[in-house]
């Protein structure tokens, strides 16, 4: 994992994937609410007038000047689950980003990720 100071200041910094490929913007960082370490990026991808926030995993992801490399690539991220610009991850769709990764998800009662 990535050292996690300062994370509002990645805020609008360019995703990539490990070839170097946009994906979008970064939005905000999820935490991992039993670690409270950064888990999950929604990140801005689509076309002007259709956005959505996408939700890319940070497993291994690194962290540069200008950008922010995640281990997975472009196309896995197209079909990723995905909520409107204004809307929120709800508990019950969180099993749902877990599984489109193959992340393992554990349902406790209580809510996975929180928002940062």
């Amino acid at each position: 994992m990535f050292p996690a100071k300062n994370i509002r200041d990645w805020r609008g910094s360019n995703v990539v994937d490990p070839d170097g490929s946009k994906i979008g913007t970064l939005e905000a960082i999820y935490v991992d609410t039993t670690t409270d370490e950064p888990f999950f990026a929604s990140v801005t991808t689509g076309i002007i007038g259709r956005h959505k926030l996408t939700f890319v995993p940070l497993t291994g992801a690194t962290v540069a000047p200008d950008h922010l490399r995640v281990t997975v690539g472009k196309d896995l991220v197209k079909d990723a689950p995905s909520i409107d610009t204004d809307g929120e991850l709800t508990a019950d769709r969180e099993p749902e980003v877990f599984a489109h990764y193959s992340l393992p998800y554990t349902p406790s009662g209580v809510r996975r990720l929180a928002r940062r």
